[in-house]
């Protein structure tokens, strides 16, 4: 595995240079039931969490929504600097998850349509977020509205928010191209679809090219109303994020099993030992999802 020391290399380089197939990063994204907040705001949660698995991550994720809207007016959210230097200090590489719409958190939200966004509403905010990253100035993982493919729940998704076709890859390339204009190369844009399934929005439409996407990324859990090996999880999702990508490298953004309806460890132990260096090689970090929501992952 890829560990903490190779942190200091660009993160960007992976895209042109994936590592070997048996390398990958790993981390998690680490919730508030081991210490009462979640990392990166309390570090002890991350060295518990690597207490238990008995190695350090060389990822970390964590998101923010770009505004909270319990308050009139809305107050943005700055890009995260003592978050991300926290995650530095350690050794290790942020994955942030950043989001495109207000908390509290609904499907139709007027004020963040992608429509809106696009067309250059937020420009200001947009245009300092990047800045304040180039400053910040370290490699970090950028996953910019993840599970855009989910047929509903999120306001950028396209089936919701007076959302239309086309209006995905128009908003990431805007907000992409901003990043370009203000230098923020630190940024590695992180494409993250969650698993397909019946009803998912098709995932080719929604992809803003290899020019505007680093690396590919997939989103799947182990459920315990359909308990399958990684490869039943994964697979069908892969083959088509390689498909539409077959250049990039792939993130596994998210994942967790669940322990009811089969073997927990059976399943990560065959996961990260046979599935991910032999059949799914251009998997080249693993987010584990440490959390408890609607389920104990």
């Amino acid at each position: 595995m890829v560990v903490a020391g190779l942190v200091a290399t660009c993160v960007a380089a992976c895209a042109a240079a994936p590592a070997s197939a048996a390398s990958a990063y790993w981390g998690a994204n680490i919730g508030p039931h081991l210490t009462g907040a979640t990392a990166p705001y309390d570090m002890t949660a991350a060295d518990q969490f690597e207490s238990m698995a008995g190695k350090r991550m060389s990822l970390m994720e964590f998101s923010l929504p770009w505004a909270y809207c319990n308050t009139d007016p809305c107050s943005f959210i700055p890009f995260p600097t003592n978050q991300m230097e926290a995650i530095r200090q350690r050794g290790t590489i942020p994955v942030f998850g950043w989001a495109s719409y207000s908390q509290p958190l609904t499907m139709i939200e007027p004020d963040f349509t992608l429509a809106k966004i696009a067309g250059g509403a937020y420009d200001d905010y947009i245009r300092q977020w990047a800045r304040d990253a180039r400053e910040w100035g370290h490699p970090f993982f950028l996953q910019f509205n993840w599970e855009m493919n989910i047929n509903g729940l999120w306001p950028y998704s396209e089936s919701v928010n007076g959302n239309r076709s086309g209006d995905f890859v128009k908003t990431w390339r805007h907000v992409h191209d901003i990043f370009r204009q203000e230098g923020a190369n630190n940024a590695t844009w992180v494409w993250c679809a969650t698993g397909e399934y019946e009803g998912s929005l098709p995932l080719k439409p929604l992809y803003p090219g290899d020019e505007y996407v680093d690396w590919a990324c997939i989103d799947a859990y182990n459920w315990d109303y359909k308990f399958g090996p990684f490869s039943t999880v994964f697979g069908p999702t892969y083959d088509a994020v390689q498909a539409i990508a077959p250049s990039k490298p792939i993130l596994i953004g998210e994942t967790a099993s669940t322990e009811k309806n089969g073997n927990k460890a059976r399943w990560i132990t065959d996961a990260l030992t046979t599935q991910i260096p032999k059949n799914f090689p251009n998997i080249k970090g693993l987010v584990w999802f440490e959390k408890y929501e609607d389920r104990d992952w």
